[in-house]
């Protein structure tokens, strides 16, 4: 999380925006292994918690049930040129990105809440695409079942949430304009997208 609270945002709705949107984060805890970090899937419930499920081999699969963890989505992100600020020779590279930091308990889903997870992944991400919608129904139900057994469910009640959108806040709005200009000549849309809309 970046030290600087021009950086922060205290709007739940839009990080549940960004966990929804993304779709996609890592979670790490320090395991008697070690660290790790697992790759996965994220869902919000939308009261404060976030579900994922891990492969049953997977390192944090075996002890991350009970402990306390850290999510984080990463959102939009670019390299910030000095050439966009005009002539000012006081200016340096930098870097605009968005993250999300969550922490928080760790408990073990049941088969059923497990099950509830997957759909609610498919359903959010599906409906991202044109139609027709994949659902759990069209698989055989034996062969979801078998591959049920692969995986693991789990939710983290979020006890603190680290939000930091550094989009140039620390820059005047000619600046930052000018900063969003240069990044969506540069492919970088997304980036300029959220620098217009949230600053």
């Amino acid at each position: 999380m970046h030290p600087n609270p021009a950086f922060r945002h205290d709007d739940r709705a839009l990080f549940e925006r960004l966990i929804r949107e993304i779709g996609f984060g890592m979670v790490f805890a320090t395991t008697p292994d070690g660290p790790r970090v697992a790759h996965v899937p994220l869902a919000s419930t939308g009261d404060g918690a976030v579900q994922f499920h891990l492969a049953r081999g997977n390192a944090l699969a075996r002890h991350i049930d009970g402990m306390v963890a850290l999510a984080v989505v990463n959102g939009p992100d670019a390299y910030v040129s000095p050439r966009w600020y005009g002539e000012d020779p006081n200016q340096v590279p930098t870097w605009n990105y968005v993250a999300l930091e969550m922490e928080g308990p760790v408990r073990r889903m049941d088969r059923d809440g497990l099950f509830g997870l997957l759909e609610a992944l498919s359903a959010q991400e599906e409906a991202k695409l044109p139609p027709p919608a994949w659902t759990m129904e069209k698989s055989d139900p034996a062969y979801i079942d078998k591959l049920m057994g692969a995986i693991v469910g789990f939710e983290m009640e979020v006890q603190a949430w680290r939000p930091t959108f550094k989009l140039s806040q620390n820059k005047s709005a000619d600046l930052r304009e000018q900063v969003a200009a240069g990044l969506e000549e540069t492919g970088s849309h997304a980036m300029a997208a959220m620098m217009r809309g949230l600053v």
